[in-house]
This record gives C-alpha cells, structure tokens and sequence, in this order.
C-alpha cells in the first residue's frame, strides 16, 4: 500500500508533510530545466542543480537504510562523495529526479511503518558525538532540516542561471 493510500495523523503526518513539502520545493527549483542548465555550474563550488538532486537522494537513501538497521546498513553502499554531487555524462535530469521519487517513497513508507523511538548508534566518524544514537524521529528531522537545506542552495543557483526565484 502507498503511503498516500494510508491516513497518518500526528506526528507521522506533520513528518509526511514536512518532508513532501521541502522536496516539492526542491522539485519546484528545477522544474522546466534541461540537462546542460541542470549540470551547470554556476558558482565557484562543483554543485549544480542535478548534483543537488542526487545528492539529496543519496543521502535520503543513507539516512533510511540506517533507520532500518543502523550504522552497518547506513555504509552497506559505497557512495562517491565527490561525484554525488554533480552530473556525470550519462545522468539525465529526468533519471535523477526518477531515482529521488523512488527514494522518496521508500522513506515515506518508513514514516508511516518505523517505530519512531527506536534508536541506533551513529556511526563512528569525526562529524558524530562520539557514542550518540539517533531515534528514527531524529532521523526524519535531520532529512527534513537536509532536504530544505539543499533547496534553498538550488534556489541560489537556479536564479543565478536563468534569474528564476522558486523560493522567494
């Protein structure tokens, strides 16, 4: 069944909503883009609108995989931490926006399926508190606070190639 079939109320709802809203602002920054504008470069850092796309898939999918099991399932995928971030040759738009739809969904499901107070240790990098386990609330937060994060750096980029504002 589909999340969108089911009725969430509370708490799952208010996490639903926060998160299709700040994705629909993501999909928004993009919308009507062709390739080579979505591959654009626009400032002096390597991010472009598709590089922020997949990026935030990836780090969707990241994110879910360990509120299933935890650190170990978080690396269970090798990521490019570098290209992630940018178009490779054979990435098209439509196929990246494709694959964060497909990730979105599978989050989705979680949300409405996960025990919100189960908890998992962080994994064992500089960047965490040493010792730090995360609820799976905490999780969907972090997502939430991720995706509207890199929106309104895809905001900033879109304007500064074509001078359409998706935010403000």
């Amino acid at each position: 069944m589909d999340v969108s079939d089911e009725v969430l109320t509370g708490e799952r709802a208010d996490l639903l909503a926060a998160l299709r809203r700040h994705r629909g602002f993501l999909r928004q920054t993009v919308a009507g883009l062709d390739d080579e504008q979505a591959a654009c470069r626009s400032t002096v850092s390597a991010l472009c609108l598709g590089g922020i796309v997949k990026h935030v898939a990836i780090t969707e999918r990241m994110w879910a995989r360990f509120a299933v099991g935890g650190a170990e399932a978080m690396s269970s995928e090798p990521v490019d931490w570098a290209g992630q971030f940018r178009m490779d040759p054979t990435d098209t738009l439509a196929g990246l926006l494709a694959e964060f739809d497909r990730v979105a969904a599978g989050t989705d499901a979680l949300v409405a399926t996960l025990d919100l107070d189960a908890a998992h240790a962080l994994p064992d990098q500089p960047w965490f508190e040493r010792g730090a386990a995360w609820t799976v609330r905490r999780v969907l937060l972090h997502l939430v606070a991720e995706i509207a994060q890199h929106a309104g750096h895809a905001d900033i980029i879109r304007e500064s190639i074509d001078g359409a504002k998706t935010m403000g």
